[in-house]
């Protein structure tokens, strides 16, 4: 069965399928219909516990085996181990739960969206009720400033404009109409004889009759959205997710070679056993979470700094993978203030008002045919006039001082058949009339131009061309005329005083693009992002914005809601491939925009400021809401806030997210070659006839010392030169990639290398304390890889080796701490470490040194290869 279509149904047929009159419901029926079709309020689900949400944290695999890793440090002596990861695994879990809390709390403020209240005709009197009553079929009573309780068809208007922003994206208010609107599947924004529950009624008033209820309303469609749709993990979380589950396996593995080898080489049973836990222990990073959330804690202090409010933690990250940025255009690209940028009098363009000739009087005809008032010495009005009266204020055309010499008398207001709107003014002993309105109404009306010496005759052709050529530029335009009359007649009508008019002009008026955010559009560009405009406005309007910001070039076009709707998911992917302009899209056309491009392998930013944002923020891989102007239900969907609500802040982001993602990557670099180098020590030297080089709880205070304060201070390591102009990593790259699994392997025989090299040196001269020697030689070699390692392929000598005062601390800290269980006897019973020799000593830390010189070559290397692709 056919839907019934209420905007474009005649306001006696919407009665009729309700089978109600204008007179409204009996109590009696609105009772059988309220248990007929429910409360009109939003479904909520139940909300889990915050115990339930903690819980749910640990499901996660790495977590798992950080959790294994506890109990094995526990097993193996080490409580230290067991309550420091215990710590940062309940940190986490805090972190996700409230993350998660916010997620439910977005659809808790869209369900406070509604009015408390109503006016409604029952028992055909006027009374208020609860909003969580009205049914279908109810009449309700709209005025200025109350929110319009559930959707309604619109029975009778007067001069009635509602702010649709948040659910459409609109910038200027909707004017409605009590008529029906022809044509299908139009979007909210065109459905004039619609009201839609949660707007706001600007000015007018009217009565309309609920259609639509609860659930069944657009905002309740966008609420059923926003709860099915789950959050995408971030992309550092799902490399990490793969990197804990290759990790584990790799482990197990180690650790079986390490005990069946040391076995066989007639090794204690429980000795083996422990030097294999101790090893699982150390391979697995469990500092990682730690440093993963100190850096992403830093980048989001810096970034409130901005005034950017990160929400969630990851999202910061987040920006540095992102591959496009889908941006709304109303207050988040432009300022969402209609302002006037351009005239076109007397046969010209005009970026500002003159106070001469014809010029002079279209001037006084919109500082005159204006309703703004003046509230507290602040100008009040409808977007569209209010920016007729700053622009004729600017020029110098007071209406309160042109209206002492030239009073109003009289009104003709604006009415959607007509659009037009009259004022007529005192003028001496005669009567003058302004007219404004739509080019095609006003322009047939004029007969001539108005000034000396005009001609008694106007191209009306050229000027509705000109006026065209400035739609076609996005502009919002209106003409303006004038005629005098020798008196003001009885019952001014539109037939008597909007006839033989005088033409003064076309004013040109657009929600201008912010200034900031050309340059920000153009610096995502040149950091490989796309940016791309998804709005509810007009396609014109929205295209003309995107060229003015370079989102697309002349001759691009902009895809409608229309071809969206007529298009299947497949071809829906072909679209986003090559469009970056898409207008007068519904809340499930942005989701659907946002999902295939999360198909096509992109990692999607979206931003926006209203209701009908929420879902794709909400998908995005990370949402973005406006701080001054968004809605609570953008705010609580999104991850990041803008509080300036300037889209430039982005780009600071997007530098701050790759700056992080580099310097988590350097400490997965640096702990897991130190590791490896642990393990090929293990693996190598009993293969070489050499006894165990190392007791558990030598490798548990490498792992302690080497992975802590060092791998914490990768967090404070600036961002490296040409950060923003480089590609975004591609979302499905591994975390390995760029030759870092390479690196961790030759950087890891390496260092087992010249620590075996030390051990067979030290017992060739049956030097007693052999293990303090190869001990020694494990933990310096590794403090000098993470100095090498602060930079992927810039020398030490370029970013300086003081540009992170925390890293040289941190070294030094941990080699005064090696050097405390080597000299110190109370240590030296604990750690069976025995003092070295001090020309001994200097050898081990020379030999280690030398990690730090190899390091330096392969990243001259690197730099070499990089060159070379780069010319060739």
């Amino acid at each position: 069965m056919t839907p019934f279509v209420w905007y474009s149904s005649e306001v006696g047929a919407a009665l009729k399928q309700l089978q109600v009159d204008a007179s409204g419901l009996s109590s009696t029926e609105a009772g059988q219909r309220l248990a007929q079709y429910g409360a009109n309020a939003l479904p909520e689900k139940r909300r889990r516990t915050l115990l339930a949400l903690f819980l749910s944290q640990f499901r996660d695999f790495m977590i798992m085996v950080l959790l294994a890793a506890a109990v094995i440090s526990g097993v193996v002596g080490e409580p230290e181990d067991t309550i420091a990861i215990l710590v940062i695994v309940i940190l986490n879990a805090i972190v996700g739960s409230v993350q998660e809390r916010r997620a439910e709390n977005a659809i808790a403020a869209l369900h406070k969206m509604t009015a408390p209240s109503a006016r409604v005709l029952r028992d055909g009197q006027v009374t208020t009720l609860e909003a969580t009553e009205l049914v279908p079929g109810d009449v309700v009573l709209l005025e200025a400033g109350s929110i319009v309780p559930a959707d309604l068809r619109l029975l009778e208007v007067e001069e009635l404009l509602t702010d649709e922003s948040a659910l459409t994206g609109e910038s200027v208010a909707s004017r409605k109409q009590a008529e029906a609107v022809e044509g299908a599947g139009l979007p909210p924004a065109d459905q004039a004889s619609m009201a839609f529950r949660g707007c706001l009624v600007t000015s007018g008033s009217g009565t309309g009759l609920v259609v639509a209820t609860a659930q069944d309303t657009e905002m309740g469609r966008i609420a059923e959205l926003l709860s099915s749709e789950p959050k995408v993990k971030t992309p550092l979380q799902q490399r990490l997710a793969r990197f804990g589950r290759y990790l584990a396996l790799a482990v197990l593995g180690i650790c079986a070679i390490v005990f069946t080898a040391g076995l066989l080489q007639g090794q204690p049973t429980l000795l083996m056993f422990l030097t294999a836990v101790s090893l699982a222990v150390a391979a697995i990073p469990e500092a990682m979470p730690a440093v993963i959330t100190v850096s992403l804690a830093l980048g989001a202090r810096k970034l409130t700094r901005h005034r950017a409010l990160i929400r969630n933690l990851p999202a910061v990250e987040t920006l540095g993978s992102v591959t496009c940025i889908c941006a709304d255009k109303t207050g988040t690209l432009t300022r969402n203030r209609m302002t006037v940028e351009a005239f076109y009098c007397d046969g010209q363009r005009l970026a500002e008002l003159q106070q001469e000739g014809v010029a002079t009087e279209l001037g006084q005809a919109i500082a005159l045919n204006n309703d703004v008032l003046q509230e507290a010495g602040e100008p009040v009005g409808e977007p569209t006039e209010l920016a007729l009266f700053i622009a004729a204020q600017q020029a110098g055309f007071d209406k309160d001082s042109l209206s002492v010499g030239c009073p109003r008398l009289g009104a003709l207001p604006f009415d959607s058949e007509r659009k037009r709107m009259s004022t007529l003014h005192g003028l001496g002993d005669a009567v003058v009339a302004y007219v404004k309105g739509a080019p095609e109404q006003v322009i047939p009306l004029c007969t001539g131009f108005y000034g000396e010496g005009a001609a008694p005759a106007i191209d009306q052709q050229a000027l509705l061309a000109e006026a065209d050529s400035l739609a076609a530029e996005g502009y919002r335009v209106l003409a303006f005329a004038r005629r005098e009359l020798g008196s003001l007649p009885a019952e001014p009508s539109p037939e008597e005083v909007e006839q033989q008019l005088d033409f003064l002009g076309l004013v040109a008026l657009i929600d201008p693009p912010r200034d900031e955010v050309p340059q920000a559009v153009a610096d995502c560009l040149t950091a490989g992002i796309k940016p791309m405009m998804i709005t509810g406005d007009h396609p014109g309007t929205a295209l003309a914005i995107a060229r003015r910001l370079g989102i697309v070039e002349d001759g691009g076009e902009a895809v409608s809601g229309e071809q969206l709707a007529a298009a299947d998911d497949e071809a829906l992917q072909q679209i986003v491939g090559t469009a970056r302009v898409f207008a007068r899209v519904t809340p499930e056309q942005k989701l659907r925009i946002v999902k295939a491009l999360q198909q096509r392998g992109e990692f999607v930013a979206m931003t926006g400021d209203g209701v009908n944002d929420a879902p794709a923020l909400k998908r995005a891989n990370i949402g973005i809401a406006m701080g001054q102007k968004g809605t609570d239900v953008a705010r609580e969907a999104a991850d990041m806030v803008l509080l300036d609500d300037n889209f430039a802040t982005i780009v600071s982001a997007v530098r701050e997210g790759r700056s992080i993602f580099d310097n988590i990557r350097k400490f997965i670099k640096d702990t897991m070659s130190s590791n490896s180098g642990e393990i090929w020590t293990l693996l190598l030297a009993p293969f070489m006839g050499l006894p165990i080089p190392l007791l558990p709880i030598h490798i548990l205070w490498i792992n302690l010392v080497t992975d802590g304060l060092p791998g914490l201070a990768f967090s404070a390591e600036p961002a490296e030169p040409g950060i923003m102009r480089r590609p975004p990593r591609p979302p499905q790259e591994n975390i390995f990639a760029h030759g870092m699994w390479q690196h961790i392997i030759w950087v890891g025989l390496y260092i087992a290398g010249i620590s075996i090299a030390a051990m067979a040196w030290a017992i060739d001269r049956e030097a007693a304390y052999w293990q303090t020697v190869v001990f020694t030689v494990l933990t310096v070699s590794q403090l000098f890889h993470s100095i090498a390692v602060r930079a992927e392929t810039a020398s030490l000598l370029r970013i300086g080796l003081f540009s992170n005062p925390p890293m040289l601390l941190a070294v030094s800290i941990t080699l005064l701490l090696q050097l405390a269980v080597i000299y110190l006897p109370a240590l030296n019973s604990v750690f069976h470490t025995q003092p070295l020799p001090v020309l001994d000593l200097l050898a081990c830390l020379a030999l280690s040194s030398t990690v730090l010189v190899v390091v330096e070559v392969e990243k001259y290397l690197v730099r070499r290869r990089l060159i070379y692709q780069g010319n060739g």
